[in-house]
């Protein structure tokens, strides 16, 4: 695991009680079904029911993460960067994670016709999340405590948060911008 890998690891698991999970879209990389596919640890499709295997490649997974877990040292290490998910922290399980984020897959748009929402692109989330009014961060947030994902600048990290009522916004440094020169943006 890098330096940068170790302080994410660090800033994911520094909230007591929750657990930690990342979303991830393998229509961003055929290598991130092929990962979550062998990853060892629990994971879950965000699609529901029997799903064609052409759809399973490119569909969202919500992925149970450990800290010491060599699937989480992976992650960290090939795809931060590359902008392949975000990753959530809950006092909740696996199931309950899942069944709050699949609520935000379809949205509305204000002429009624539904689009698919992408919001597990931190690319996507990084834009939303600060437009979002204090009730639409509170159903967005639902029972999750925390969203960490890439900056524009893959070397911050950028953690929105819900506590007692209060909304924050926080950059982490996690390492040496010139290793990540050429992330995909």
């Amino acid at each position: 695991m890098n330096d940068l890998s170790r302080t994410l690891v660090e800033t994911l698991w520094s909230v007591p009680g929750d657990e930690v999970y990342a979303v991830l879209d393998a229509a961003r990389d055929p290598l991130v079904f092929l990962m979550v596919r062998a990853c060892g640890v629990p994971y879950e499709c965000l699609y529901a029911g029997p799903i064609p295997r052409e759809l399973a490649e490119v569909a969202p997974y919500v992925v149970h993460l450990r800290r010491d877990h060599a699937f989480t040292a992976e992650l960290l290490d090939e795809g931060w960067g590359k902008s392949w998910g975000v990753f959530v922290t809950a006092p909740c399980d696996l199931e309950t994670v899942r069944r709050h984020l699949r609520h935000f897959l379809r949205v509305k748009r204000e002429d009624g016709r539904t689009m698919v929402f992408r919001y597990y692109d931190p690319r996507v989330l990084r834009v939303y999340l600060p437009t979002c009014t204090d009730a639409e961060l509170t159903t967005f947030f639902g029972p999750l405590s925390r969203f960490v994902l890439e900056d524009r600048d893959p070397s911050r990290a950028v953690v929105y948060a819900q506590g007692g009522g209060a909304w924050s916004t926080s950059k982490v440094t996690l390492g040496d911008p010139t290793v990540w020169a050429g992330a995909a943006e």
